[in-house]
């Protein structure tokens, strides 16, 4: 059994940082690739980015990339999502999933919320103008 919670979020001016954490419970979370989602008011959840078990493959949206970047900790239970040069359309809750995976290095596809075998209570952002 793993639990995932979510912290790290606020707001903040268009251009700051934020960094994301997402930590596990549970012993088994290195078994996990770890993907970042996020859903804003009125929209579908959105993919955002992933890290395979051992961290060595991320890949990340279109939408974030060159701003964010994922980062695992599995000594201790943590992967990070730094997300730098905010943009008002970051603003929504985000949430971190956990996918099972075979490969230390392989990353499984974005799959809908049933494919995650464990999901976080999400974390507000919120970046202003």
């Amino acid at each position: 059994q793993v639990q995932l919670v979510e912290s790290g979020g606020g707001l903040v001016q268009a251009g700051g940082s934020l960094r994301l954490s997402c930590v596990a419970s549970g012993r088994t979370f290195s078994s996990y690739a770890i993907h970042w989602f996020r859903q804003a008011p009125g929209k579908e959840r959105e993919f955002v980015s992933a890290i395979s078990r051992n961290g060595g493959a991320t890949v990340y949206a279109r939408s974030v990339k060159g701003r964010f970047t994922i980062s695992r900790d599995n000594a201790n239970v943590t992967v990070y999502l730094q997300m730098n040069s905010l943009k008002t359309e970051d603003t929504a809750v985000y949430y971190c999933g956990a996918r099972e995976s075979v490969g230390w290095d392989s990353l499984p596809t974005p799959g809908g919320q049933g494919d995650y075998a464990y999901w976080g209570q999400g974390t507000q952002v919120t970046v202003s103008s």
